[in-house]
């Protein structure tokens, strides 16, 4: 029996991809690269030969359940796990942990999001398997680490102990996780040498990441001993509505790969993005002489250094820009500075208040 599994997370709404990706059809179900493929596809076919088919599941919110099965045709319904309520990244990992290991005892699963965008798939692949022969035999939490190549603000950061290395592997030790530091620390960080950025992209054994749920966020992991007994049973969704209810809401990296003693960390220089903003997708797309990334039916005009993405139906003309975002989707128009791109998540919230539903 293959016990390696892929636990693809695409509940999150997106909200700094906006307008393109809304409450109703976040990003992780649009073809956002413009290759005809959607970026819950993408993710799927990057493990297509390191995960038999019968081993991947999905968790999104239940509202999207509909989305990944038309996304995801042939995967198996009771394979989809929904979420009733947002409750960040630790609940959703605990649920699906706890959910494999009971169809599994010896599963050793990988952990991506469903929005991450790998270049260089062979050596992505080669890491992969890598992480899953060091799970197999060490009771450890891998997380991924990409070389940064920038102070970027809006990342993680890992530091890692070059003098604590796994024996036989180029897995380190984990010093510290820092979330999103300013400008100047991010800078002192790629002065260092010592830090890599988070990719949010784990491998572990599914037993391993149970035990470190009951040392460091033991309320998480009481409710769903509670109920493990009726995960793959008709009760399930019932337990589920009741545990969600009682789970806090906790990113996996603040409330257990910060506190684990056994975490560890893989440089990756795989060519990755985690597509989070509107910036990381011109930063991954093949520009024009002038560094403008366009996708639509577009004339431009003194223009440089824009990402322009609007409907293929609509002539869009762009005079005197440089550095800008400009992106249609549905009955939104976004302009707005590619430096100020952090802000967006403030005009959905401005949105919400002022414009409604409609809109976000």
């Amino acid at each position: 029996m293959n016990s390696t599994y892929l636990l693809i997370m695409a509940g999150g709404i997106g909200s700094r991809f906006w307008p393109f990706s809304r409450t109703r059809h976040p990003k992780q179900f649009h073809d956002v690269l413009g290759v005809g493929r959607s970026m819950l596809q993408l993710t799927a076919e990057r493990f297509a030969g390191l995960c038999p088919p019968e081993n991947v599941f999905v968790i999104t919110h239940r509202d999207y359940v509909g989305l990944v099965r038309e996304h995801l045709p042939d995967l198996p319904p009771d394979q989809i796990l929904g979420e009733p309520i947002g409750r960040n990244t630790a609940p959703c990992i605990a649920y699906a942990s706890y959910r494999i290991a009971q169809r599994d005892p010896q599963a050793t699963l990988i952990v991506t999001p469903a929005d991450h965008v790998v270049l260089r798939q062979t050596v992505f692949e080669g890491l992969i398997n890598e992480a899953l022969a060091a799970a197999r035999i060490h009771d450890v939490l891998i997380t991924l680490g990409i070389p940064p190549s920038r102070p970027d603000t809006g990342y993680g950061y890992i530091q890692r102990l070059e003098e604590t290395q796994l024996p036989d592997t180029n897995l380190f030790k984990v010093k510290t996780f820092t979330e999103k530091p300013n400008l100047e620390l991010a800078r002192l960080f790629i002065d260092s040498g010592d830090f890599l950025w988070n990719a949010g992209l784990f491998v572990w054994r599914a037993e391993v990441i149970i035990a470190a749920f009951h040392q460091v966020l033991s309320d998480i992991a009481e409710v769903f001993d509670e109920g493990q007994h009726l995960l793959g049973t008709p009760q399930e969704a019932g337990f589920i509505d009741e545990a969600y209810a009682r789970c806090r809401n906790i990113s996996i990296d603040f409330g257990v790969m910060e506190k684990a003693d056994n975490v560890y960390v893989l440089p990756a220089d795989i060519g990755w993005s985690d597509l989070g903003t509107w910036d990381s997708l011109h930063r991954v797309s093949q520009a024009d002489a002038q560094g403008n990334v366009v996708d639509g039916e577009v004339l431009l005009y003194d223009t440089r250094e824009c990402l322009i993405k609007t409907p293929s139906d609509r002539l869009v003309v762009v005079q005197g820009l440089e550095g800008y975002i400009v992106a249609e989707h549905g009955n939104v128009l976004l302009i707005c500075q590619r430096s100020e791109e952090q802000r967006v998540r403030d005009f959905v919230a401005d949105v919400k208040l002022k414009k409604g539903a409609a809109y976000y």
